[in-house]
């Protein structure tokens, strides 16, 4: 799926920090727990509560927090149509891993059994 150049820009300049309350106010909402919404974090970047924390202080951008990521090579298991696009179809990288990361939350949010947000076969 083709997004437009202006989209792709706007998620890449997004603060990480000013969405991840976001993030935590939606799976908390839904009977989700902090830990859980790390977890999913973790498992698709590669960071653990102490670098999480740091990237957060240092108010990166989405550009840097998916730079300084080790994305899990199971990421591309993650498939389905979030915020209006199909994740698996989206060309933009940077969008995609913001796009994979918005599914893994909205899963959590949904209740979805953690194996199966983590893509455990």
């Amino acid at each position: 799926m083709n997004t437009s150049d202006t989209h792709n820009q706007r998620i890449a300049k997004m603060i990480f920090a000013s969405v991840y309350p976001m993030y935590l106010a939606k799976v908390e909402k839904k009977g989700r727990t902090k830990e859980e919404l790390h977890q999913v974090i973790e498992w698709l970047t590669g960071f653990g509560n102490k670098k999480l924390q740091e990237l957060i202080k240092e108010k990166v951008t989405f550009e840097t927090f998916f730079q300084r990521a080790s994305l899990n090579p199971n990421a591309y298991l993650i498939t389905g149509v979030i915020c209006g696009y199909r994740v698996e179809e989206i060309e933009n990288p940077l969008t995609q891993q913001a796009r994979y990361l918005d599914k893994l939350v909205d899963e959590l949010a949904k209740g979805r059994k953690m194996e199966k947000i983590l893509r455990v076969a």
